[in-house]
């Protein structure tokens, strides 16, 4: 049965370390290495039975920026707390908090390598 329309995001790098070391301070996490045949990952933490996984993903002919797939962070009861570091981690808030009710709230931001990513909280 599917419960999510997302199963799987990506977020392309080029310098792996970097970002590795951007999305753990914002998030207040840490992210796991991983590799594959033609490409350096570093994995979000998430429980497969229950939701969506994803990786910060270092491959050629993939490159970073906006323009792209626009995919949300889930930072449930921190998306303050989230905005708030991104400054001082190399990152610039695109669009601060904003109301979606009943959906709850949002944030946009650019990473340092120019990937636009959302956060999404419903508090």
């Amino acid at each position: 049965m599917k419960t999510n329309a997302i199963n799987w995001f990506e977020i392309f790098t080029n310098d792996l370390i970097k970002a590795t070391d951007f999305y753990g301070t914002i998030l207040n996490t840490s992210l796991a290495p991983a590799s594959m045949e033609g490409c350096r990952m570093a994995l979000f933490s998430s429980d497969p039975d229950k939701g969506v996984g994803g990786a910060l993903t270092q491959m050629d002919g993939y490159k970073p920026g906006p323009g792209g797939t626009l995919v949300y962070l889930n930072v449930e009861g921190d998306l303050d707390g989230v905005l708030s570091r991104i400054s001082s981690a190399g990152g610039k808030v695109l669009k601060d908090r904003i109301d979606i009710a009943p959906h709850g709230f949002i944030g946009i931001f650019s990473d340092p390598e120019g990937n636009v990513i959302g956060l999404h909280s419903m508090s």
